[in-house]
């Protein structure tokens, strides 16, 4: 008799050129070290496959992602240094998962069907888009555990504003998708039983974009984004140089001349 095998932390699919990722250990999908670790591979393996030009995260049912996996952190707690060395590795390991999706070449969606909280909430704002059915909800719950979303505020904290942004980490409230929407942390907010195929209709959409230049195009924007103004159009002009002076762009644009 075949022994079951334990469900996946995170599994792949490919639709063409759109790479999903799901997040397994149903239902909360907490973010555990093991699943951190699966997501920074599958991100690495993608970065370096010129074949995927979008991905799609997705947390399936009714919570997107619960954050880190508190029960994980209490065990840790019999280490003979109260789990401080387990945390330094967690937390550093989830800020460099954060970053590979901002740094990934390939657009990321958020598909986002259910709750987001805490270091879940941090996967979706990391995420370039977000799609969010109107049963989603946003929340950062630091302060009713007796702490604060710090290293989830970051990221949050360069999509939404200050004032938005203080509102949740101080309240630990739950806010709604329209609430959301309407503070820029997600793009659209769409009916639960059209989600999946408006996020698929999208990325086939982006899969159209020449790739080199999408990527050039998302590293710069999160360069420009932290730089003075100055700095910021010098770097972003040599970028769009290059993306005028591109092999594909001018073959392309002597063949559209040469028709008209």
């Amino acid at each position: 008799m075949n022994e079951m095998q334990p469900a996946a932390l995170v599994s792949e699919s490919r639709d063409n050129q759109i790479l999903t990722l799901t997040l397994g250990a149903m239902p909360a999908h907490p973010l555990s070290l093991a699943m951190i670790e699966d997501i920074i591979a599958a991100l690495d393996r993608c970065a370096n496959d010129p074949a995927i030009r979008v991905v799609v995260l997705h947390g399936p049912g009714h919570v997107f992602c619960a954050g880190h996996d508190l029960k994980e952190i209490a065990r840790h707690r019999a280490d003979s240094d109260d789990g401080l060395a387990y945390l330094q590795e967690l937390f550093e390991k989830c800020a460099a998962m954060m970053q590979a999706l901002v740094n990934l070449p390939q657009p990321v969606i958020a598909m986002v069907e259910g709750i987001a909280t805490a270091g879940g909430l941090q996967l979706v704002a990391s995420c370039d888009l977000a799609f969010a059915s109107p049963q989603a909800t946003f929340c950062l719950p630091g302060v009713q555990n007796g702490g604060f979303c710090t290293t989830p505020s970051v990221a949050v904290g360069r999509v939404i504003g200050r004032n938005a942004l203080m509102e949740m980490a101080l309240s630990g409230e739950y806010f709604d998708a329209d609430w959301a929407r309407a503070a820029g942390l997600i793009n659209r907010v769409i009916p639960a039983d059209e989600l999946q195929e408006a996020t698929y209709t999208f990325a086939r959409k982006l899969t159209r974009g020449h790739p080199a230049a999408l990527a050039a195009g998302k590293r710069m924007f999160y360069q420009q984004i932290e730089m003075p103004l100055a700095a910021a159009y010098e770097q972003s002009t040599d970028v769009m140089i290059g993306y005028f002076m591109d092999p594909f762009r001018i073959a392309h644009e002597k063949e559209k001349w040469a028709r008209s």
